[in-house]
């Protein structure tokens, strides 16, 4: 199948000619189109979407559809409306998926602790366990049992095969050196 392509401006006369035969290729073909009416399509396409940037993708994604389907194309003639065609059909689309967009906007997220937020916690939980590590063994367990593993003074009686009455004596003394240690630390 051979044909010529005839590229005009808005002017009126041919600019150039692109012969479609077995030597012409898609590539010449939209590079020679895309110079002679890249810039009337991205107009109609901002005319239509009132965005430039997402015009100019429009385009491109015309000319990359055209380059698809190039060997399809029967009437070279045509390929500035098939270029014209397909920038509107694009253009649309997008308008489309805009209003779905604006329709049902995402859901916010949840509001999350800032990062800082996540450092202050962990060197707050550095900071406690310093000071554990400063109380003695038997106040330490059962701090740790308690506050940590979240056990009764009966399982931590039980754990540390010490009396309820041990374990409450343990904790209060504990709780006491380690709020004492975390005022030292931090006046």
């Amino acid at each position: 199948m051979t044909g010529t392509l005839a590229l005009y401006d808005t002017a009126g006369p041919a600019i150039g000619t692109v012969t479609r035969g077995d030597a012409l290729d898609a590539d010449e073909a939209l590079t020679e189109l895309y110079a002679v009416h890249y810039r009337k399509l991205v107009r109609i396409a901002a005319m239509l979407l009132d965005d430039i940037g997402a015009s100019e993708e429009v385009v491109q994604d015309a000319y990359v559809k055209m380059h698809s389907a190039w060997r399809r194309i029967r009437e070279p003639a045509a390929a500035e409306a098939y270029l014209r065609t397909t920038v509107v059909n694009l253009a649309r689309s997008r308008l489309r998926r805009r209003m779905v967009a604006a329709k049902y906007p995402p859901k916010p997220m949840p509001d999350a602790p800032s990062a800082e937020h996540g450092a202050m916690i962990r060197l707050e939980r550095d900071r406690v366990i310093r000071a554990l590590h400063t109380l003695p063994a038997r106040q330490r367990e059962c701090l740790v049992l308690r506050y940590y593993a979240d056990l009764s003074e009966v399982q931590i009686a039980e754990a540390m095969r010490i009396s309820t009455g041990a374990v409450k004596s343990h904790a209060s003394r504990g709780m006491a050196a380690l709020r004492a240690a975390l005022l030292e630390d931090n006046p």
